[in-house]
Parts: structure tokens; sequence; C-alpha cells
């Protein structure tokens, strides 16, 4: 009885792993990583429940008992984080930010994510002329710098929070495009696929069943690190006066508007300055996190 014993034993101490599980166990372990995910879960809960955190409307203007504005007041006890030149509270703009700035991350970085693999697979699957005229639009379009052509397509629709949001997808379509363009040239040749091909698969098939669901590690590596990028880029259409406009409390519409009192209030600019550098790298740490996870080169 005793053998049969320590071969149960053995057997129970066998777990049945996938490579997903793996990566999963892998990104847990890393500290830089969770780290990453806290940040981002703090700042989602902050989104989530701001009209409850919020101790005001973001575009509420507070005023005193002379009826005059409470203009660029200090941090204190009653404000948090200080009021801006309209007399609004700093603190209760910082939250409602949250929940444009990552519904922009969200939305621009899903748009590119959909447009870019769809012409990444095809471009890789098909090759010929339908690689040749998507690779050469990619080769355009990173030509030039990503923030000068967002200042560009927003300049064409106009200035607003939607417009560009839709200006930062487009830009980086070419970045998810050519990522799964050279995933797909190399899966295309594996054994697998030709088998597929063989037993006379549709190519639509081949492509949703085999191909796409073995390009996934880099595409959701690449998502993680293009959230920071979307919400960094929409900052920089914000503080240009391109993004959302006002009294929409986004963070880099809110540096723009504290630009002019650096000197003489500078609380106005540090709380949507650090707000937008937790999130970047919140999203940083997850994306390097999810490469050292997913990437085999990575694993000792």
């Amino acid at each position: 009885m005793e053998p049969a014993k320590d071969v149960e034993i053995k057997q129970e101490q066998f777990e049945v792993t996938s490579p997903w599980k793996d990566a999963a166990r892998a990104f847990r372990k890393n500290k830089a990583a969770m780290v990453g995910v806290f940040i981002i879960l703090g700042f989602v809960l902050i989104a989530i429940f701001a009209p409850w955190i919020a101790p005001y409307s973001y575009d509420e203007q507070i005023f005193n008992e002379r009826n005059l504005f409470r203009r660029l007041e200090a941090p204190s006890s009653e404000f948090w984080l200080g009021t801006d030149y309209l007399g609004r509270d700093i603190f209760s703009r910082v939250v409602y930010g949250a929940q444009i700035s990552l519904r922009v991350g969200f939305f621009a970085v899903t748009g590119a994510l959909i447009f870019g693999t769809l012409f990444g697979l095809m471009a890789g699957y098909y090759g010929r002329w339908v690689d040749m005229l998507i690779s050469r639009i990619f080769d355009i379009m990173l030509a030039f710098p990503a923030i000068l052509l967002a200042i560009a397509i927003v300049a064409i629709l106009g200035p607003s929070l939607e417009n560009a949001l839709i200006a930062i997808a487009i830009v980086n379509i070419p970045i998810f495009g050519r990522i799964v363009r050279s995933r797909v040239l190399s899966l295309k040749e594996e054994e697998f696929v030709m088998a597929a091909k063989a037993q006379g698969m549709k190519d639509v098939q081949i492509i949703w069943e085999h191909i796409l669901p073995n390009s996934l590690a880099p595409i959701i590596v690449q998502s993680s690190l293009n959230f920071g990028k979307a919400i960094l880029e929409a900052a920089a259409l914000g503080f240009l006066g391109l993004g959302a406009q006002p009294p929409l409390p986004e963070w880099g519409r809110m540096l723009s508007d504290a630009r002019a009192y650096i000197q003489t209030a500078p609380w106005t600019a540090v709380a949507p300055g650090v707000s937008i550098m937790l999130v970047v790298l919140g999203f940083n740490l997850i994306g390097d996190g999810l490469r050292d996870a997913l990437d085999p080169k990575l694993k000792s």
C-alpha cells in the first residue's frame, strides 16, 4: 500500500497549467506591476465614485460672504488642493478629470486596437498588393510625429474632446498594425496553419481560430502601454486648447489654465500634473509586467 500512496501523492503535486496561467502567476509575482495595478485601480475607483468623493461639482464657482469668487486660494482644510482662477475647487476637478482621462484612454486604445489589428491581419496574411498598400499607409503615418498628426486631424475636425479621441485613435493604428503584421508573417508559415489550409478551412476561419489567438500576447502588452501614451496625447491636445473645452476638467486643460498662475499659485498646476504622471506610470508598470510575463524570451 505504501508505494501506491507515494504515487498518489506525487500525482497530486502536478498542477494542470497553461501558458496563460503561467503568465498570470508571473505577473502577480512582479511587484512593480502590482504597484501599477493598485495605482490604476485607485484612479478607476475615483472615477466611478467621483460624484460621492468630490465635495463640489467640477464647474461650481465658490463664493465668500461678500459674494466674491474665492479664487486662487491655497490648499486648506476646506479646499484640500486649493481653488483655481475662477474659484473652483481643484480637488473636485481632478477627481472628475479622472473620468475624462480614463475614458479617452480606453476608447482611443480600443479604436486603435480594433482597426490596427484588422489591417495588420490583412497585410500579414494576404501579402502582395494588400500588404504593400497597407504598409505604405502605415509608413506615411509613422513619418509624422504622433502629436503633430493628431493636431492636424483635430484642426480639420474641430477642437473637442470627441475629436481629440478620434485623432489619438487614428495616430495609434499603425503601431498595432505593424505589430500584428509581423506576428502574422511568422505564424502563417507554421505547420498548424498549413495543416488548416490543407483541410480546406476558409481564410477567415484560419485567421480567427488560429492566427489571432496566437497573436494576443504582443497585442495585450502594446494595449497596456498605449493607455498611458493616449492619456499623455490627450493631455497635450488639451494643453494646446484642441482637446476638451471649458468647463470640462480634463487634466491637460487644467494645466493650460494654470500656466498663467504658475508663480503666484503653483498648486493649480501640481495636482493635474501629478495625476497625469501617476496614471501614465501605472499603465507603464502594468505594460512592463505584462511584457515580462508574456514574452518567453524574458522568462528565466
